[in-house]
Order: structure tokens, then C-alpha cells, then sequence
């Protein structure tokens, strides 16, 4: 970097570094950590310690949950164009440090600063839309089959919720599910994941700021696991919304049965991309990349493995491999960049391993395939071509690898997307509009995306089949986790 790029990465890192609180928020109040019950939170990129967050010990969690319980009745009765009033408000005061949150999402996620701020926007636009959504909430009227009664359907927050989010969109994951959760009069206890709670913290405070109840809104911090069996152990607490990886999806579904609590589960994926021979070309590949690259392959959703029909398959490594080769690898605040670095060294090792199995079975890498020169927790971004698909049906790479698989025929590649126990994403590519819709109604997926990438947006109904969880989040439908429907008969006499 240049004297002006670099002063301009410092003036980002310190506006991040400015909104960094070391506390949880419980109720209100900042609970500072003890010496000796702390996390500690780096940053990926130069693998230093940005600052300590606490480990909460079981008395603040039982607290935070409390306080959820006592806020509750208040905030579910408040009109609901009070609510959204506040939602506005949060979302203004989100614009307006969006530099300071994307860098400092940068600093403990590691992804390219641009890349951040794109994920503020986006999860601001879950405030702004689930804003306008609860104004909008309303029962209905039915006439009953018996003779002068009348039914009437109302829809009534479900109670306090516990949250759980990933690291890997440490901003739109905490929004997409309180902006709902906060719309239908719910009060909720977060809790983040330890590798990127700042930006969670300091969400919570803009909320607060905006008028959102103390006692509605508390993030804990600490050991996952422990505090985790707190929340779901919780009679309080009546909703667990959770997003994560499958096995910790099913533990926690088992620790919340005994308390029967409402859940919605976004787990993991092994998203196929899948190109016919008609495609355009450079439309797959360009979308492929913007997929796959984001975060450093670190999501849900991007593609974790790809298949093209055989006509097409040398064309589109080729193109691919020349467009990877090109991606720019380096610190979140360096011009250009693209891939960040990984959230942390299992990760390296996890991708590491899976080029490995897949040489193995035959994949050749036509790019990368190796840490990279900088070292620490880069790897260099790889194409994979051939080799056996197993490894990519069954486990998420969670990192910048794309493996490519040439398939023969469209029931070929509709067996081989649909192989699988996950069902999160999927992408075909396919100039035939015929084709689109039989492929697309043929995948066994919650999100499938058509001639397209990128396919969330707060209107879009987010979430998998099978063992990628269940429930919606997003659109119309993701307040409806937040909502249950009561029943008044009225016997007019």
C-alpha cells in the first residue's frame, strides 16, 4: 500500500476500534469482564487480540433472561406503530455509523472492509423491512359454522426468544432475526459467537439508543456451550432461533424439548451450483465467483460444489481458473481485496484437508490448492476439476475452494444436486425457462437461485429442507416465527 492507502486502512481501523466495548449488556447494564472469566476476540487478518468480552457467569444469563420475561408484557402491548417507529430509528442510527460497524465487523470477522459494509446494509435492510412488516401485522374474521358465533384470529407475540448466531455474518444474523422478533413484540437474549461479539454489542447499544426497552434486549457473552444449556433450559424463555451447524442444531433441539419451545433452525449446507451447456458462459462463472468468494467462502449458502454439463465443462474451469487466479488475497483494509482470511486455524486445517481428499480421489487443482505466501490464516483461493463429489455432498469446505464436476444430462445432475442430507441453496444456470422451473421444482432446497449468485435480501424467504433445519427468515413469512395465532370465538347472542 501507498502512504494515502495506508493511512486510509488506519483512519478505517480506528473508527472500528472506536466502537469496541469490552462487556456484555445485561438489562442495560455493561458487565465488565473479571480476569479470570474473559474471552478473548482477535483479529484473523494479524492474528493479535482486538480485546476481551466476559464469560458470564450462570447468575447475569438467569438476569438477562429475567429481565426478557419482565419486559415482555410492556413491549408485546405496545401499538405496533411504536414498534416500528423504534425499528426506524435503530436503522437511521445504524446509516449513520455504518464506516465504524463494517470496519469493525473487519476487525474480528477478517472480511474485505467493502465486503463488511455491504453486510451492514444488508443487515440494515431487515430493520427498515421488518419496520414497514409490523404495521402491517392483523388478524382475521371468520364466520363460524355454528349459528351467531363468530371467530375471531389473532396473531400475539410468542414470548422472550433466545438467540444464537454464527461468526460468519456477525451483523445480518443478529438483525434478520430481532428486527422480526422486535416487529411481532418479542423481547430477546442474544447470544453471539465468541469469535465476533463486538459487533453485536454494539448493535445491541444502537437499539437501546433507539428506544428498544432495556429489558428487551441483552447480549451474553461466554462459553457457548454452557451458557447455550442456560437458555434452553429456561421455562422464561419460549423460542429458540438458531443458526449454526447441524449437530449443534440437534443438541439444542434436544435441550429445548423438555420445555417445548418454538424453534427455528438455519443450519448447515452443501449448496450445488449446476450449469447446462446453454448457459452464458461468462453470466456462470462471474456468478459462481461472486457465490462462492464472499467472506473467503465462509457461507451457508455459497456453493460447495459445482456441476457443468460436459460440453461445457473444459470452457468453464478454464474461464473460472483465470478469473480465481485474478482474485486479490490480503487484510480486509488493503485496496482491492477480495479473500480475507479465515476466521481461524481449524478452518485453514479443515480446507487443507479437504484439497487433500480431494486430490485423492482424483480432483485435479487447476489454481491454488495451498496456504497462502502470506501465511497465518490465508489460503490461496483454488479451483478443484474432477475427482469424486463424496467429500463436497457430505461436509461444507467453509473456505475459498471450488470443486467442479462434469455431469452428462439433466437427470444425471438432478440426482447428484439432490444427494445429499443437506438442503439449504441451490443455483442452475440455463437459458431454457422450461428447464429453470422443472430443475428448480425438482431441487430438494429451501433457496434456489436462477441464473443467479447472490440470492438474499430481506423480501426473500430464507432458510432449508432436510437437515439444512426448518422455518423461515426474511420476507413476510419470518415474522410469522415470532407470532403465535390465538382463537376468540364470540357467541353473539
Amino acid at each position: 500500500m501507498d502512504d494515502a492507502d495506508a493511512a486510509g486502512a488506519q483512519a478505517l481501523k480506528a473508527q472500528g476500534r472506536a466502537l469496541i466495548q469490552e462487556c456484555a449488556f445485561v438489562a442495560g447494564r455493561r458487565v465488565a469482564a473479571a480476569d479470570d472469566a474473559r474471552v478473548e476476540v482477535d483479529d484473523p487478518a494479524e492474528e493479535t487480540v482486538l480485546g476481551v468480552v466476559p464469560d458470564l457467569p450462570a447468575e447475569e444469563v438467569e438476569s438477562a433472561i429475567r429481565s426478557a420475561a419482565e419486559a415482555f408484557p410492556a413491549w408485546s402491548r405496545t401499538p405496533q406503530a411504536q414498534r416500528a417507529a423504534c425499528l426506524r430509528r435503530w436503522a437511521a442510527l445504524v446509516d449513520d455509523n455504518e464506516a465504524g460497524l463494517a470496519a469493525l465487523l473487519s476487525l474480528e470477522n477478517g472480511k474485505p472492509f467493502e465486503e463488511a459494509r455491504g453486510e451492514i446494509r444488508y443487515a440494515n435492510g431487515f430493520i427498515k423491512w421488518f419496520a414497514g412488516v409490523a404495521e402491517e401485522l392483523r388478524g382475521e374474521v371468520a364466520e363460524s359454522p355454528l349459528p351467531g358465533h363468530t371467530i375471531l384470529t389473532l396473531r400475539e407475540a410468542v414470548g422472550p426468544v433466545a438467540v444464537i448466531t454464527p461468526w460468519n455474518f456477525p451483523a445480518a444474523m443478529i438483525t434478520r432475526k430481532l428486527a422480526a422478533a422486535f416487529a411481532a413484540g418479542c423481547t430477546a437474549v442474544v447470544k453471539p459467537a465468541s469469535q465476533t461479539p463486538f459487533t453485536a454489542i454494539a448493535l445491541c447499544e444502537l437499539a437501546l439508543e433507539a428506544g428498544v426497552p432495556e429489558g428487551a434486549f441483552s447480549v451474553v457473552t461466554g462459553e457457548s456451550g454452557r451458557i447455550g444449556r442456560l437458555l434452553t433450559a429456561s421455562p422464561l424463555i419460549r423460542k429458540l432461533s438458531f443458526t449454526g451447524s447441524t449437530p449443534v442444531g440437534r443438541r439444542l433441539m434436544e435441550q429445548c424439548a423438555p420445555t417445548l419451545k418454538r424453534l427455528s433452525m438455519e443450519l448447515g449446507g452443501a449448496a450445488p451450483l449446476v450449469v447446462f451447456e446453454d448457459a452464458d458462459l461468462d453470466v456462470a462463472v462471474a456468478e459462481t465467483l461472486k457465490g462462492k468468494f464472499r467472506n473467503a467462502g465462509q457461507t451457508c449458502v455459497c456453493p460447495n460444489r459445482v456441476y457443468v454439463h460436459r460440453e461445457l465443462f473444459a470452457a468453464f474451469v478454464e474461464q473460472l481458473a483465470d478469473a480465481v487466479a485474478n482474485l486479490a488475497v490480503g487484510s480486509p483494509f488493503e485496496p482491492g481485496v477480495k479473500v480475507g482470511p479465515l476466521i481461524d486455524m481449524k478452518g485453514v486445517a479443515k480446507v487443507e484437508d479437504h484439497v487433500r481428499l480431494a486430490r485423492a480421489s482424483g480432483a485435479e487443482a487447476v489454481v491454488g490448492g495451498d496456504r497462502h505466501a502470506r501465511g497465518g490464516r490465508f489460503f490461496q483461493p483454488t479451483v478443484l476439476a474432477g475427482g469424486d463429489d463424496e467429500l463436497f455432498r457430505r461436509e461444507e469446505t467453509f473456505g475459498p475452494v471450488v470443486p467442479v464436476f462434469p455431469f452428462d444430462d439433466e437427470a444425471e445432475a438432478l440426482a447428484r444436486a439432490n444427494h445429499s442430507d443437506f438442503g439449504l441453496a441451490a443455483f442452475v444456470f440455463t437459458r431454457d425457462l422450461d428447464r429453470a422451473f422443472r430443475f428448480a421444482r425438482g431441487l430438494e432446497d429451501g433457496i434456489v437461485g436462477v441464473n443467479a449468485g447472490l440470492i438474499s435480501n430481506p423480501v426473500v424467504p430464507f432458510g432449508g429442507v432436510k437437515q439444512s433445519g426448518f422455518g423461515r427468515e426474511g420476507s413476510i413469512y419470518g415474522i410469522d416465527e415470532y407470532l403465535s395465532v390465538k382463537s376468540v370465538t364470540l357467541a353473539l347472542r
